[in-house]
């Protein structure tokens, strides 16, 4: 049966602000199917996930996002905690779009929002994603710990129109303040490490920052997490390794060890950076990740 009302959240400074620009065409493009809009702006960092929560506890049952990484990150965690279900739809207005691109959904927000349309119109049946979950917080594309979390938080502080360029830019500023190598203890399934290390990435799709094909085995409904830890490098090394990161042709590098896993502990001797989703994350010592298969109904 065909759906009648969804529930719009948009976060206006997504994308540089591009989102905002962006709503009142996505409104057209929906109702042009004859889809009920009722509209929601997000106010600060952790409204959408709060308002996202609160509609679905009352009783909505299609959830639709217009944003970038950060957007789907708070919708999703607003989602799993309600206590009712409901499904979400997407609609890529970010920097780097890294979901959109795992669950081929198209970069141009035009183009996806007339598919969601459809999709919705049609009363289609919602497709079964996995979905992490780190300590107490929800994931659906991606985790990282140690030098890639920095440059996340290098990258949050830029306001420059650049697109995925920035996370490259960050990379070069992370850099100058020197390559950490934090001892971390890592379980994960049969593969233990207990010694240094540059990062840990979580990976439950394969792109990172919009532009890094870091985990290109990945897929978001196998039930797995893709673990790839990076030994200790220094800058010249990192500078040697980003063309191969870009085009996912980085595995077989001495320093990177992958792993496909189902649960994973990491712990630090100090407290770490990390990320979900590209949301920076506050400084903690120890990490646990689960997977929950099929826990995301995607419109």
């Amino acid at each position: 049966m065909a759906v009648n009302t969804i529930h719009l959240f948009l976060n206006p400074t997504a994308g540089r602000g591009r989102a905002g620009k962006r709503q009142p065409r996505i409104v057209e493009l929906l109702e042009q199917r004859g889809i009920n809009i009722r509209y929601r702006a997000s106010q600060s960092c952790g409204d959408l996930e709060a308002q996202v929560k609160q509609h679905v506890n009352e009783g909505a049952k299609h959830i639709v996002v217009a944003g970038g990484d950060g957007s789907v990150h708070e919708a999703v965690n607003g989602l799993l905690k309600a206590e009712n279900k409901a499904a979400l739809g997407v609609i890529p207005t970010g920097t780097g779009n890294d979901f959109a691109k795992a669950c081929e959904i198209p970069l141009n927000w035009e183009h996806a929002t007339q598919l969601l349309a459809d999709r919705i119109a049609a009363g289609e049946t919602p497709r079964k994603l996995d979905v992490g979950k780190f300590n107490d917080r929800y994931f659906t594309n991606g985790a990282g710990i140690g030098f890639d979390a920095k440059v996340t938080h290098v990258a949050q502080s830029f306001r420059l129109p650049i697109g995925d360029l920035v996370y490259l830019l960050a990379i070069f500023r992370t850099m100058l303040d020197g390559i950490a190598s934090p001892h971390l203890q890592i379980v994960a399934d049969d593969y233990v490490w207990d010694g240094p290390l540059t990062l840990a990435a979580i990976c439950n799709g394969p792109w990172v920052g919009g532009m890094f094909h870091i985990a290109p085995m990945a897929g978001n409904s196998d039930g797995k997490m893709e673990l790839l830890v990076v030994k200790p490098v220094t800058r010249r090394r990192i500078l040697a390794l980003l063309p191969k990161l870009m085009a996912g042709e980085h595995l077989q590098e001495p320093e990177l060890v992958h792993r496909s896993v189902t649960t994973l502990k990491i712990s630090a001797d100090q407290p770490m950076p990390s990320h979900l989703d590209g949301e920076v994350q506050p400084l903690q010592t120890d990490f646990e990740f689960t997977m929950l298969p099929g826990g995301l109904d995607l419109l």
